[in-house]
């Protein structure tokens, strides 16, 4: 609890209230009270992002019960057993600050808030500062104590991702959490990492993995067929990429779920057999016989060599490919041995050859797509790379205007209502949704509804994993890679959390270390000795 410091809801769960603590203020001195909280909900479900809409979609009405009491009350039928903990995670707004302003206008007024920063200064489009409110309301509560200990806090803006990482050589900035296998293999070579001022360092986490890959936007009739989805999965050569662009860096993901206990391993058993097979009677259609037979796996081959065992496994790959793209009523024309479907013509008539175009947001990405492109052509299939600004990128991808992306959802070691958001019928006609693939299934609908719905943290898993199988088995996407560690490169005058203090999530937030004045003194001296006199 932060704002709130207590909270009140039935065994039903149909309503939940906040108590606020009477401490918390706004950086103006006001005091933050249930007015703040309602106001915060209506406005940005009226005029906030649609993710918050759909998110909170459950909630009925909210009232002020008095100055520091909120009471929420959920939808009758819609109540879940995690949706009064998760109202909890709504960032408060100021009502005094916003009424008579333009909520969902650009500005560069810097709005009020009340943690444990404020905005100092920024140019536009280059930096921004952050300096610590010194009177922080919560500094003292458990939940806030050991944070936040940099007096300012600068972002600085790149455009260039090259010169982003030699920013950082050179001592521009002073900590960077590298997503780069590449850039972390060779990037970071200098003076500065050789004597120890710059150090490099992996450290291991336990927070959920995310799901991750390229996916298939569903609503395009060229990806409605499972059998094309995963024909274009075997052309995808994991190991090779991970040995050449990567340097053996990574593990192949398997699950939507990764890195948790949520994650569908062997067969189904138990209560996940059980919610499985209920699904099988109610929508037989959307049940796959590989979800009750098979460890779901994505194809693969044998770890890389230039050796004729890997391209015979490569080979193979693409032979099974060819036959589902066979299966699904694809051939090749003889006369420009391109790849055909009696059922897409244009408006002539004529027949349109297997075309798509995979659209980035990220350049460094292209190197990475570009093998598989040259894979899918051997199967006659054209595959288009297209790089595009993030205005563009992000505009495309909320109207679902797009064949293939590469995208990211974040998971949690409790997942819930943001699932419906990822994967229900009705996130797939929702524009600005994360549901990227556009899946429509009554069963993963009806899962998603179990799911929330969990009582105790066996009926959570047992469900995750009932849909980590139809998930995996849909081949929504071509699944990614991950490491299970954070890159994490920093200047000798930071220190951090040691083994037996290092949270579940890791130390991937910069706001959990501090500067220790010693090394920033020495590192300041010796910058200056290599100055030229």
């Amino acid at each position: 609890g932060l704002i709130a410091e207590s909270m009140e809801f039935p065994e039903d769960r149909s309503w939940v209230i906040y108590n606020l603590r009477r401490a918390a203020r706004w950086h103006d001195g006001t005091p933050i009270t249930a007015d703040d909280v309602v106001f915060t909900f209506n406005i940005r479900r009226e005029k906030g992002e649609p993710g918050f809409r759909f998110y909170y979609g459950a909630v009925d009405t909210v009232k002020a019960l008095g100055p520091h009491r909120v009471r929420f009350n959920i939808k009758p039928g819609e109540t879940s057993h995690e949706l009064p903990l998760f109202l909890g995670q709504m960032q408060v707004l100021p009502k005094h600050y916003w009424e008579g302003r333009d909520f969902a206008a650009t500005t560069l007024e810097p709005p009020l808030s009340s943690g444990p920063y404020k905005i100092k200064s920024f140019e536009v489009g280059r930096s921004i500062i952050y300096e610590r409110v010194q009177d922080y309301w919560a500094k003292d509560l458990p939940v806030r104590v050991g944070l936040f200990n940099y007096d300012l806090v600068k972002y600085i803006f790149f455009r260039d991702s090259t010169v982003l990482l030699e920013a950082f050589k050179t001592g521009v900035y002073d900590w960077r959490l590298e997503y780069t296998a590449k850039s972390w293999a060779k990037g970071y070579e200098c003076q500065a990492l050789k004597d120890g001022r710059i150090v490099k360092k992996l450290f291991p986490h336990k927070r959920a993995g995310a799901a991750y890959g390229w996916v298939f936007n569903t609503r395009r009739k060229l990806f409605a067929d499972r059998r094309v989805r995963l024909a274009i999965n075997y052309a995808f050569d994991f190991e090779w990429t991970n040995k050449k662009l990567f340097y053996g860096a990574y593990h192949r993901l398997r699950s939507y779920f990764d890195n948790t206990d949520l994650e569908a391993k062997g067969l189904p058993h138990g209560r996940e057999l059980e919610i499985l097979q209920e699904l099988k009677s109610e929508y037989p259609e959307y049940v796959w016989p590989e979800v009750f037979s098979k460890e779901f796996n994505p194809p693969s081959t044998p770890p890389w060599s230039n050796s004729d065992e890997h391209k015979l496994a490569v080979r193979t790959n693409l032979l099974a490919a060819r036959s589902l793209l066979r299966q699904s009523g694809w051939y090749v024309r003889k006369s420009d041995m391109r790849l055909v479907n009696d059922d897409f013509k244009d408006d002539s008539g004529n027949l349109e050859p297997f075309a798509f175009e995979v659209l980035l947001i990220n350049p460094s990405f292209e190197a990475i797509t570009l093998p598989l492109t040259r894979a899918l052509k051997r199967l006659g299939i054209t595959a288009r790379v297209r790089t595009v600004d993030s205005a563009q990128y992000v505009n495309r991808v909320k109207k679902f205007d797009y064949d293939c992306i590469v995208t990211v959802w974040p998971m949690s070691l409790c997942p819930g209502n943001e699932q419906f958001e990822n994967w229900s019928t009705k996130s797939a006609d929702t524009k600005g949704s994360r549901n990227y693939a556009g899946i429509k299934s009554p069963a993963i609908d009806d899962l998603l509804r179990r799911l929330v719905e969990s009582g105790t943290r066996e009926e959570l898993r047992a469900n995750c994993r009932a849909l980590d199988r139809l998930l995996q088995w849909g081949y929504y996407i071509i699944p990614a890679w991950a490491g299970g560690a954070d890159r994490i490169a920093y200047w000798d005058k930071l220190d951090y959390p040691r083994p037996g203090y290092v949270p579940v999530m890791g130390l991937a937030d910069p706001f959990l270390w501090w500067v220790v004045p010693e090394k920033e003194r020495k590192l300041r001296e010796s910058a200056a000795a290599e100055k030229p006199k």
